[in-house]
């Protein structure tokens, strides 16, 4: 097998900032006064911000536009990424092991392409990826292959020559039915859903520091 083209989802699988993300929705409404429902950081969960703002907006009635619930929200995120956030262990390394093969790297995320520019700046990776790939730019969650097939496109490579990195099992399972050869590396947010993961996921990585570059061919 030989990889041209990686990618790399960044919440959970490169930053460790699925705990911020798990609560966010229910953050922003106890921030506006509102008490959440238990199930609503669920809800939300595979959603970019723009549809979580119009589920908010419709489930709880908010007097506010998309745009102005999306701003509230990356509002509480910004310090966070800006300031707070770091990199899983493993991940600095990982990306250079697939620069030193000349593997050209897209990032793919559900969140906000500041707060990702900010984070991966701030984290000193940002110069690895030739561009950030976002849900809400491309209109389409990652229980749709959009994303996966625009970054694709930006590599100039097949999917069967482009690794998708990711943590989540939904994720995982949308690239993998494009064709894509698909990572997974392991973060506490979708410990339940571990043996699925497995078994869907060509690769498994306990940590993005058990990458290994065995695992690929050189580059021709």
């Amino acid at each position: 097998m030989i990889i041209r083209g990686a990618i790399i989802d960044l919440d959970g699988t490169l930053l460790d900032s699925m705990g911020i993300w798990n609560t966010i929705a229910s953050d922003y409404l106890k921030s506006i006064g509102i008490v959440p429902r238990p199930d609503v950081d669920q809800a939300v969960s595979t959603y970019s911000m723009e549809e979580a703002a119009r589920y908010l907006i419709r489930e709880y009635g908010l007097a506010r536009s998309v745009s102005e619930v999306v701003q509230e929200v990356r509002g509480l995120l910004r310090d966070f990424y800006e300031h707070r956030v770091l990199l899983k262990p493993g991940a600095a390394a990982l990306l250079a092991s697939l620069s030193r093969r000349r593997v050209k790297i897209c990032a793919a995320t559900s969140g906000d392409r500041a707060l990702a520019e900010a984070a991966l700046a701030r984290c000193g990776i940002l110069s690895y990826f030739g561009h950030i790939f976002t849900c809400e730019e491309v209109g389409h969650g990652k229980d749709s292959p959009e994303i996966y097939e625009a970054a694709r496109a930006f590599l100039g490579t097949t999917a069967q020559e482009t690794v998708v990195l990711e943590d989540a099992l939904y994720a995982l399972r949308t690239a993998k039915a494009a064709g894509f050869c698909t990572v997974a590396v392991a973060d506490p947010s979708s410990a339940q859903d571990r043996a699925a993961i497995q078994e869907c996921a060509d690769f498994y990585l306990e940590s993005c520091a058990d990458w290994r570059e065995h695992l690929w061919c050189e580059q021709s």
